[in-house]
């Protein structure tokens, strides 16, 4: 029988906005210092983990209606994408490019390719966290 967790529910919406947004900043933060997308996906998963608790399955497979497999396959293509793009500019493999430019409010700012392969690994270990979650949430 399910209890009515009002104080649960509503402090975990805060908190999982926290979350995310915290791990945004160390997936974006992530080719400066420590963090990028294994960290920044952990962090995530963590929040969906914290909807989990204070919901159930269904009400969070209603609110994120994402098939974490294809999070997976998006993530290694993205990733195997930014590392095959080395071979097309005949560089080492794993080497990433990366530029100055002049953004309107955003000033001078670097853009490097680390970022997008941050990003396959990031949807990768969202991806594969959840899947483990789930798999495990709905066998019981």
């Amino acid at each position: 029988m399910k209890t009515n967790d009002l104080i649960l529910q509503t402090v975990t919406k805060v908190c999982a906005f926290v979350i995310i947004l915290f791990s945004i900043s160390i997936f974006l933060g992530g080719h400066y210092s420590p963090g990028g997308g294994f960290v920044g996906g952990l962090m995530t998963s963590c929040a969906i983990v914290l909807l989990l608790l204070a919901y159930d399955l269904k009400t969070v497979a209603a609110l994120l209606p994402i098939d974490y497999k294809i999070m997976i396959a998006c993530g290694l293509l993205i990733s195997a994408s930014t590392v095959a793009g080395s071979w097309l500019f005949h560089a080492p493999l794993m080497t990433h490019a990366y530029s100055y430019f002049n953004l309107p409010i955003l000033g001078k700012t670097s853009l490097h390719t680390a970022v997008l392969f941050d990003l396959g690994v990031y949807l990768v270990v969202i991806g594969v966290t959840m899947t483990i979650i789930q798999t495990i949430g709905e066998s019981e």
